[in-house]
Order: structure tokens, then C-alpha cells, then sequence
């Protein structure tokens, strides 16, 4: 069971985190917040989920997680403020947080993947998907759904890369609490910095990244394009070159070239 008072205890945040609402089980805590706006309207509610029925990553992919053994959670953006911001930025800042919180806690160095995956070794174990919904020409919220293999020592199904868990490569049992405290404590601070200097979160992103200035292919549909990862621009897109010239990349899934 995941302690609330233990985690409630470590958190240091003002707004994200302290309206926390824990649920045994959910078909998914995105569509749990995007289904209903009018329950969840507090900005900085944490959803988190012991197992989601109906768990899933970017292209509605399937996400395995064992019940009660790894973070299975999501974040709500809604007021003028906090959306006040480049929800690609978001998505990079938060692979950024998790990143640091793993290094902060375990010392254990991880490296980013565009655009919203963190890997141990080339080996993932967390996944990120931003969705929002809009009203006219205006953001009414966002969420930031997260998926972290903590405690999880074996994996079923089949994956574009494989998986790990923060046990399997510490060799030891993980507090949840702890991780999930320091995780959203890093995303207050930096979404803060995020309004003010977007350009430090990026440079952030990319020293985490190791693929930038690598030969990769990026598959989107049935379309596969190869090239030289050679930035990332202003709004976190992908810049490929290739062909003598340059392209940005809005979406894809994308590996080291063979």
C-alpha cells in the first residue's frame, strides 16, 4: 500500500501535489481528469492510481504496470497561470524532473529520449503523456500522465525498447512515497523556472539527451525518415537533417539508426 502520510510528509510544494487523490484502481488517470473537468478543476491536483485497467502511452500503446508496484500517475494544469506555457515544454520539463529526482535520490544517471521517454542503460523505465483539452482557441487544462517502473521486476508484452524498473537496476526495494514527493517537488520548481526562462529547461533536456548529433529513424505511420538528430527547437520539436537541409519533426517514434 502506498503510505499518504509518508509522502505527504516529504512534499514541499505550495500548490502541485496538495490536493492528492489516491485510487485503487482506474481504467487510466488521464481519462479519469479529462473525463470529468468538472470534478477536478484545482491546478496541481495529483491523481495517482495503484493499477489502471486501461493504462496507455503515446498512439493509445498499451502500459503494462504491475499493481502497487510502481507510480502510475498524473498531474492537472488548469489555471491561467500555469498554463500560461508551451505544453511541449511541459512534456520535456517533466522527463527532465524525473530524471533529476532518480539522480537526486539513488544517484543514478538517466538519459532522455525525444520526446517523452526516460532510459537507465537504453532501457526504459518511464514513459510520459501530455494531453489537453481546449475550449474555442484557449487551453482549459492539461494533464501530464507518468508512468514509472519502480518495483516491477518482470515484463510482459512487447516493446519498442526494453524495459527496466529503479529495482532491477538498484538491486533494491524503492519508497514510492519518497520518489513520487521528490518527483513533484522538482516539477513545481522548475515549471516556475519554465515561465520565466524556457530556454534553461531545454538545455537542460538536451545535455540529458545522448541522441542529439546521432544518425536515427523516425517512424511515424507508415512513413520512416532518417536522418542526423541534430536539435531541438524553440518548442521542443525535433530538428532532423537530412537530405542537405533541415525538418522539423512534430511526432514519431524514434531509434538509433542502423
Amino acid at each position: 500500500m502506498f503510505e499518504i502520510e509518508s509522502f505527504d510528509i516529504q512534499l514541499e510544494t505550495n500548490f502541485i501535489g496538495r490536493n492528492f487523490i489516491y485510487a485503487d484502481e482506474l481504467s487510466s488517470t488521464n481519462e479519469e481528469l479529462l473525463r470529468n473537468k468538472k470534478l477536478y478543476t484545482k491546478s496541481g491536483t495529483v491523481l495517482l492510481a495503484e493499477k489502471q485497467i486501461q493504462g496507455r502511452g503515446r498512439k493509445n500503446r498499451i502500459w503494462h504496470s504491475s499493481k502497487g508496484q510502481n507510480l502510475t500517475f498524473s498531474i492537472l494544469l488548469s489555471d491561467e497561470k500555469n498554463l500560461n506555457v508551451n505544453i511541449n515544454h511541459v512534456n520535456l520539463l517533466t522527463s527532465v524532473v524525473i530524471s533529476n529526482a532518480v539522480e537526486n535520490l539513488y544517484q543514478l544517471r538517466s538519459e532522455l529520449k525525444w520526446p517523452n521517454d526516460v532510459l537507465i542503460g537504453g532501457k526504459k523505465f518511464a514513459g510520459i503523456l501530455t494531453e489537453t483539452s481546449v475550449q474555442g482557441n484557449k487551453f482549459e487544462l492539461a494533464v501530464i500522465g507518468i508512468g514509472i517502473n519502480v518495483n516491477q521486476t518482470v515484463f510482459q508484452g512487447e516493446y519498442n525498447y526494453p524495459p527496466t524498473s529503479l529495482k532491477l537496476e538498484l538491486r533494491h526495494e524503492i519508497k514510492r512515497e519518497s520518489l513520487l514527493a521528490e518527483i513533484l517537488n522538482l516539477f513545481e520548481e522548475d515549471l516556475v523556472t519554465l515561465l520565466k526562462s524556457p530556454d534553461s529547461i531545454l538545455n537542460e533536456w538536451r545535455s540529458k539527451c545522448k541522441m542529439i548529433g546521432d544518425k536515427v529513424s523516425v517512424i511515424d505511420g507508415d512513413k520512416i525518415k532518417t536522418g542526423i538528430f541534430d536539435d531541438i527547437d524553440e518548442n521542443g520539436f525535433m530538428v532532423l537533417k537530412r537530405d542537405g537541409g533541415f525538418e522539423k519533426i512534430h511526432f514519431g517514434d524514434v531509434s538509433l539508426a542502423l
